[in-house]
């Protein structure tokens, strides 16, 4: 079973720092992107960065320039560096993987539960 476990959320005020971490596990024969959503109470869930297998990067503009998302594919792990933070970065974050477990035809996409993230001004 397939599983992606996220880690790293918390408390921090604004111009701080947070590193988010998501763990794929499981019977996995290739991951191909991978990234981090967040959803803030009474919005949508909106996509905050990806990174393909390749390590091409995708960002939200609002988070440009202060969020970096990495991987390590030997562990199948993503990283999300979140600097200069700002009230507004306030949200639930979930990790995201397009994966094909071993057996299956096809990939999916799968879902952490995810973690939140507060920074207060």
């Amino acid at each position: 079973q397939v599983q992606l476990v996220e880690s790293g959320g918390g408390l921090v005020q604004a111009g701080g720092s947070l590193r988010l971490s998501c763990a794929a596990s499981g019977n996995i024969l290739r991951i191909n992107a991978m990234g981090w959503y967040r959803q803030a109470p009474g919005k949508q869930r909106e996509l905050v960065a990806a990174i393909t297998s390749g390590g091409s990067t995708n960002y939200a503009d609002s988070v440009k320039g202060r969020f970096t998302i990495s991987r390590t594919n030997a562990k199948n792990t993503v990283y999300l560096q979140m600097n200069s933070l700002k009230p507004e970065d306030t949200a639930r974050y979930y990790c995201n993987a397009d994966l094909q477990p071993s057996g299956q035809w096809h990939g999916r996409d799968y879902w952490g539960q995810g973690t939140q993230v507060t920074v207060s001004s």
